[in-house]
């Protein structure tokens, strides 16, 4: 089966720029996920906001522990956003084939968006989930990965998948307006190629980080009672009462956990931390969209010079032959 070449281009940018950002802004991501899983009547909060849990860390001395979790994030950031792009762009392209138009409309692309989006949830939720447990555990005693997946059952590790799967509408969204924005500006600035291979168009870091973080903005906003939900779901501390005793962790069902929030906190539970959220996302996005805008002309230029090199060489002659770089 022949590779699409482009679209391999887009997902190999697209996971390296989310390696890049979730690296850079892991921190911030611990301090909101801690944050947002705290699931108490108002009263017996332990953070207040999200500059509480930082506060916590070095007052403890464990600052450093503000990265737990970040090899198995790193993994999962990696893994689904290649997967993800890859997707988003061969069945764009597959649509624009088979449809034989120049565009692709909203409707289509929402639904080819959440497709890729479900193909991802599916296969990085056991990661996922790990990576929220060892960010949710007390500092400096987080497991590592295989301990965070084996002490409980198969199922366990796909906690939050049913929610993660309703979340795909969250990238649907966010990539659908970027891809809407960023044909707007290309279309008043076109710039026509005559290279054997030409490389995919790319606006500028500027311009795609001011779009990535207007759609990542709207994106969040629809989307986060879901967002809480999920995290509570995966938190891997457990509640305490009123007399400071502990109790079991909360109903793994998406009701039983809607059902919590409601009655600790009431509606504004739902949004509670949507600030940070924003922050974290806003920035985290931005930050992917800006470097992949970036990254993929220069993995364009290494792909097609690995193309020519294994050409030269008759044991990978074949191998070479079945990526595509225009496939359509």
């Amino acid at each position: 089966m022949a590779l699409d070449m482009e679209s391999l281009v887009e997902a190999t940018s697209g996971a390296v720029a989310a390696l890049v950002s979730t690296t850079i802004l892991y921190p911030l991501d611990t301090c909101k996920t801690r944050y947002q899983a705290e699931n108490r009547a108002h009263q017996h909060q332990r953070y207040r906001n999200i500059s509480d849990v930082l506060w916590e860390a070095i007052s403890k001395g464990q600052v450093l522990s503000l990265y737990q979790g970040l090899g198995t994030k790193n993994l999962q950031s990696f893994i689904s956003q290649f997967i993800y792009f890859y997707g988003y762009s061969f069945f764009k392209r597959l649509h624009l084939r088979e449809s034989k138009s120049k565009s692709i409309g909203t409707a289509a692309n929402l639904l080819i968006a959440a497709a890729s989006g479900a193909c991802t949830a599916i296969a990085t939720q056991p990661l996922d989930t790990a990576s929220s447990r060892m960010q949710t555990s007390d500092f400096g005693k987080s497991k590592g990965l295989w301990k965070s997946l084996s002490e409980g059952t198969f199922s366990d590790a796909f906690d939050g998948l049913g929610i993660s799967l309703l979340l795909t509408a969250n990238p649907s969204i966010q990539y659908t307006v970027f891809d809407q924005l960023k044909n707007r500006l290309l279309k008043s600035n076109v710039n026509k190629q005559t290279d054997e291979v030409s490389s995919p168009e790319a606006i500028s870091a500027f311009s795609a980080f001011a779009y990535g973080a207007v759609s990542k903005c709207i994106a969040t906003c629809l989307t986060y009672p879901a967002i809480r939900c999920k995290v509570v779901i995966q938190s891997a501390k457990s509640d305490e009462s009123e007399d400071g005793k502990p109790q079991s962790r909360p109903r793994k069902s998406i009701t039983g956990t809607l059902c919590s929030i409601w009655e600790r906190e009431g509606i504004l539970g739902f949004f509670k931390g949507l600030q940070a959220q924003m922050l974290k996302t806003v920035l985290s996005s931005a930050l992917l969209l800006m470097i992949k805008e970036k990254v993929t002309k220069t993995t364009w230029v290494l792909m097609i010079a690995l193309r020519r090199f294994m050409l030269t060489r008759p044991n990978l002659r074949n191998l070479a032959e079945s990526v595509r770089c225009s496939p359509w």
